[in-house]
């Protein structure tokens, strides 16, 4: 568990907090003006995302705004697959609710975050509450996006693992 605490931390844009933290800011905050504040300066510590990956296939369909979030893994020490969770928005708040979804789900295993109950946890951000119609449907169709990134990771990931066990039966 250390280690993937620390694939976790590995895995999110430098100065983006865990959710935990962000969770935890979230209920010190009284005013809605000022969560919506925070949920934008989330979206600026995500730092630059490439112009190379504002591409069709990364495009967000769904959403009002224009959200990318491009798929990537990455293997921690022992091979083991992590999700590495991108994205961005021409829209200041919309890029802060990626932000929620890169600190929440970045450096996960695919399979923990395609079994993961994602609006659950937003959930308990009250966004549900306060994000106006469109937004809540841009950020379903990101949830979905990144659901179906982690269980075709999580497929791929467990195909290879078998293709491997296999491959080493064979082995005399």
């Amino acid at each position: 568990a250390r280690y993937l605490r620390r694939m976790d931390d590995a895995a999110r844009p430098a100065g983006l907090p865990p959710f935990a933290e962000v969770e935890s800011n979230f209920a010190f905050l009284d005013d809605w003006e000022d969560r919506y504040r925070y949920l934008i300066e989330l979206g600026r510590l995500m730092g630059e995302f490439p112009d190379a990956s504002r591409t069709a296939a990364n495009k967000v369909q769904g959403c009002a705004s224009q959200v990318w979030m491009p798929p990537r893994q990455a293997r921690g020490l022992l091979g083991e697959p992590h999700l590495i969770v991108r994205g961005d928005s021409d829209a200041l708040i919309v890029r802060g609710l990626v932000a929620l979804l890169v600190s929440l789900a970045s450096g996960l295993p695919p399979e923990e975050v395609a079994a993961m109950d994602i609006q659950q946890k937003l959930a308990g951000l009250g966004l549900d509450q306060h994000l106006t119609p469109q937004r809540s449907n841009g950020l379903a169709s990101m949830v979905t996006r990144l659901k179906a990134q982690a269980a075709a990771a999580a497929c791929a990931s467990s195909r290879q693992v078998a293709a491997t066990r296999r491959a080493q039966k064979r082995r005399p």
